[in-house]
């Protein structure tokens, strides 16, 4: 049964601060604030760019792995889903899912871990929310006013906050993002909106790769075990692999439910009258239940003991820092090298910032391009 929570959303109403501009912006009366800021996060290039970005396996290796741009629609029908149940405002949330992984750099979390190590030589981090923000306020250019694409200030806060917490005496440059407040839950939804559908995906191309088992997963991962054996007794002499896609498919929809009902739980428990009451609240309210936090946990455990650290996947981790280390190298050592524009950032931002810059921007394909070309250029 739904849950109406609409007193906790965010209204969308004229006059809420949540829907400010830096730069004024004609009113559509066709579309919500919301929904302008999901047509402009999907039309933008670093949106694009997510199709040919490693989630878990890198596109070399087959096309019907997850990339990081359909990992995030899957996350977008989630968040939506669990927005709709819970009265809260669906367009915010799914724009929120669609934005949540735009700032991350090629090769996925490998490539993050080794772009935040070469920074981290230069007394500087590399985080994705950051740069998330980064790119949604000045990579992008499509305006002929000005730089970015003019989010509202609920999108940008979310980017910011739907996956951790920023301290605002270590970050007063994010001042204006209520740094002291949590987040609306409809950006509280969004990081487990990303953990189930990867908790989901990544065990089915673990063994679309044949890295993952099928009677390992149901002897190791009690909730898809648990539905592995529902779908068994309602399918029987059906072959495993279809068998497994079905309970991937129950597993996904007791963790959405559960993140529902939970949070509504949660929301109501404390009494919460309005937005401000979410804000307030010294936890997050958007949670699963123990019981399910426990089997998540277990699972997240799994996928990293048996996939996200294996041999083959080592072997590209390895890869991606050697390529990721090799071209900052080059180009904090000869900047010139850089693109035009990137090297006219370098006295604003410095040369290792942009250097960072540019390589986050890259897809898998494009950064080998240039790896190759460098090292080329390098035995001449």
């Amino acid at each position: 049964m739904a849950i109406d929570l609409h007193r906790c959303a965010v209204a969308g109403d004229p006059g809420d601060p949540l829907l400010t501009r830096v730069y004024p912006a004609p009113f559509r009366p066709s579309r919500t604030p919301f929904q302008r800021d999901r047509e402009r996060v999907v039309q933008a290039r670093a949106f694009r760019r997510l199709a040919g970005k490693t989630q878990v396996f890198t596109s070399r290796a087959s096309d019907h792995f997850r990339s990081r741009l359909t990992h995030t629609i899957e996350v977008a029908q989630i968040a939506r889903a669990t927005a709709s149940a819970l009265g809260l405002n669906e367009d915010l949330a799914e724009t929120l899912a669609l934005v949540h992984d735009i700032g991350h750099p090629p090769f996925g979390h490998a490539g993050e871990r080794a772009l935040d190590r070469c920074l981290s030589r230069h007394g500087r981090r590399f985080d994705h929310n950051l740069h998330a923000l980064r790119i949604v306020e000045h990579f992008e250019q499509r305006y002929a006013a000005h730089r970015g694409l003019n989010l509202t200030l609920g999108v940008r806060e979310g980017i910011i906050k739907h996956s951790r917490d920023y301290s605002s005496a270590a970050h007063p440059e994010l001042a204006e993002y209520f740094l002291d407040l949590r987040p609306p839950l409809e950006a509280q939804l969004i990081d487990l909106a990303d953990e189930i559908a990867y908790l989901t995906a990544d065990l089915d191309d673990g063994v679309e790769s044949g890295l993952l088992d099928i009677g390992h997963i149901r002897e190791h991962v009690d909730i898809l075990g648990r539905c592995y054996r529902k779908v068994e007794q309602e399918h029987a002499g059906v072959d495993e692999k279809f068998l497994f896609n079905e309970a991937l498919q129950l597993m996904q929809n007791i963790l959405t439910e559960d993140l529902i009902e939970t949070t509504g739980r949660n929301t109501l428990t404390i009494g919460a009258a309005c937005l401000d009451d979410i804000r307030r609240h010294p936890a997050r309210l958007a949670q699963f239940s123990p019981q399910v936090e426990a089997e998540r946990l277990q699972e997240k455990r799994y996928l990293y003991d048996t996939l996200y650290t294996c041999g083959p996947l080592e072997i590209e981790h390895d890869k991606a820092e050697e390529v990721v280390t090799a071209l900052f190298d080059h180009w904090v050592n000869d900047p010139e090298e850089l693109p035009a524009g990137h090297f006219d950032e370098v006295r604003n931002e410095g040369l290792a910032r942009v250097v960072a810059d540019y390589i986050a921007g890259m897809t898998d394909q494009f950064i080998l391009l240039q790896y190759a070309q460098v090292k080329r250029a390098v035995r001449r």
